[in-house]
């Protein structure tokens, strides 16, 4: 546990009175952005800059939110990768802008998400995937790594032409199942998505990934774990007055 996290550790968590649905982010909360760093090796010559990308991704999407220009997430890779590399110095070519990003539709899970999914649907929970990729993308990744089966939906922010951490998302989540949002519980491995889904009325759990940690600002999580198997755990616990 860092000091940082310990301030948002949760406090007598509230059981659910039904279970929730719960709604996982997909990037880096259930699939493993590790397995481009080898393109970004071979393609920039430089592993490091598939961080500086994905940072540089978002900012792009959150900026264009901000200003009311919206743009999609893989209009956001494309023209992130451009940026991180003309900042390095280095060529890529268009060929090499869309291997990167299509090698997106093809991530493997992290190791411990499939068997704490089946956990999760197992102990009854509805689940669907809320991702800000578009929702082709979307598709193709949980077919690809093999967990399709285990979402009720898979839904994508690209719906409703605004991204993550804006309300919308996060509301049209809820009414796809036809609950409020408070019936809802966001799961995910960053500070901004907890911080959006808590403004809103969701409840939400953090997947603390190696590098991931809370922002200071603002409420917290009700729940926190090392890996997606801990917080299905607490979950699990949560999900009835009697369990």
């Amino acid at each position: 546990m860092t000091p940082q996290d310990s301030a948002h550790q949760p406090c007598a968590p509230r059981r659910y009175a039904t279970r929730p649905i719960l709604l996982f982010d997909v990037n880096e909360t259930l699939l493993d952005l590790a397995a481009l760093d080898p393109l970004f090796e071979d393609r920039l010559r430089n592993v490091a800059l598939r961080r500086e990308w994905f940072a540089q991704m978002l900012q792009l999407s959150f900026v264009g939110g901000l200003t009311d220009r919206y743009i999609n997430f893989t209009d956001a890779q494309l023209a992130a990768l451009e940026m991180v590399a003309q900042r390095a110095g280095v060529e890529v070519s268009d060929d090499d802008r869309q291997m990167i990003v299509a090698a997106m539709s093809r991530l493997p899970p992290h190791p411990e998400a499939p068997t704490a999914l089946e956990r999760l649907r197992s102990a009854g929970f509805r689940m669907a995937t809320l991702t800000n990729s578009v929702g082709t993308v979307a598709r193709a990744q949980m077919k690809n790594a093999g967990i399709a089966h285990l979402f009720d939906q898979v839904l994508s922010a690209d719906d409703v032409s605004r991204l993550k951490p804006a309300a919308a998302p996060y509301r049209m989540a809820a009414a796809a199942f036809g609950v409020p949002v408070e019936q809802t519980c966001l799961i995910a491995a960053h500070a901004w998505d907890i911080s959006g889904a808590l403004a809103v009325g969701c409840r939400a759990a953090f997947v603390r990934r190696p590098g991931a940690v809370l922002s200071p600002v603002g409420p917290g999580p009700e729940i926190i774990g090392s890996d997606l198997a801990e917080v299905a755990d607490a979950l699990i616990r949560l999900k009835s007055p009697s369990s």
